[in-house]
C-alpha cells in the first residue's frame, strides 16, 4: 500500500542488520538526525539497532500526486549507552552459538551454510542468516528450531548478491521462515 507522509514526520534511510539492510523508516518525533546516528529501530523482526544513512527531505520524494512508498518500520527512539552496549553484549552472545547452530543444521542434515546469526535489540528473535535460496530448506530449519524449542527464528537466506528478498505480497525483507515459542534455552 502507498501512502503519504503526515506533515508532522519525517523520514530516514536506516541501515541495520548483521547482514545490512537499507529501509525507509518513520520518524515520528521529526528530531533532525545526522548521518551515522545510532537509532533504535522497529523493523519486520523486532527492535533493531540502526545507523542513520539519511534524512530524507521533501525534494527527494516523489512529487505531489505521487504516493510515497510506506516505511518499513519507525524510530523509536535514539540509542543510548544501554542499547549500544547490549548490542555488543548480544554480537558477543550471538559468535558464541555460532557453532551450536552449525551443529544443529548438520544433525538435522539441512543443505543449508550458516554464515552468521544476530539477536534483536530485545533478545526477542533470533535471525540465522544461510547461504542458499528461499526454498524448503529455510523453512525445515525454522520448523526444526520451533520443535527444539530454541524460541523465535527467522531464517534469512543470503546470496553472493546480498539478502535474497521475500516474494510479492510476503512483506518488506525477512527470511524465508519465523517460528517458535519464546522459550529460549
Amino acid at each position: 500500500m502507498k501512502s503519504a507522509m503526515p506533515d508532522n514526520s519525517s523520514t530516514l534511510l536506516v541501515r541495520y542488520g548483521a547482514i545490512p539492510e537499507v529501509a525507509r523508516f518513520a520518524n515520528p518525533q521529526a528530531i533532525a538526525l545526522n548521518r551515522g546516528t545510532q537509532v533504535v529501530v522497529a523493523t519486520h523482526r523486532g527492535p533493531e539497532l540502526g545507523s542513520v544513512l539519511e534524512q530524507l527531505r521533501p525534494s527527494s520524494e516523489p512529487q505531489s500526486g505521487e504516493a510515497l512508498p510506506d516505511p518499513s518500520g519507525e524510530v523509536l527512539r535514539l540509542a543510548n549507552d544501554f542499547d549500544r552496549q547490549r548490542a555488543v553484549e548480544l554480537r558477543h552472545e550471538a559468535a558464541g552459538e555460532f557453532t551450536g547452530w552449525e551443529q544443529r543444521i548438520a544433525e538435522w542434515r539441512l543443505d543449508l551454510q550458516l554464515i552468521d546469526l544476530e539477536w534483536t535489540i530485545d533478545r526477542s528473535r533470533l535471525i540465522l542468516y544461510v547461504l542458499n535460496d528461499r526454498g524448503p530448506e529455510c523453512a525445515k530449519l525454522a520448523l526444526q528450531a520451533a520443535a527444539g524449542g530454541w524460541g523465535v527464528i527467522d531464517v534469512q537466506p543470503v546470496s553472493m548478491d546480498g539478502l535474497v528478498p521475500r516474494e510479492t505480497g510476503q512483506g518488506h525483507g525477512g527470511g524465508c521462515g519465523s517460528c517458535g515459542s519464546h522459550n529460549h534455552n
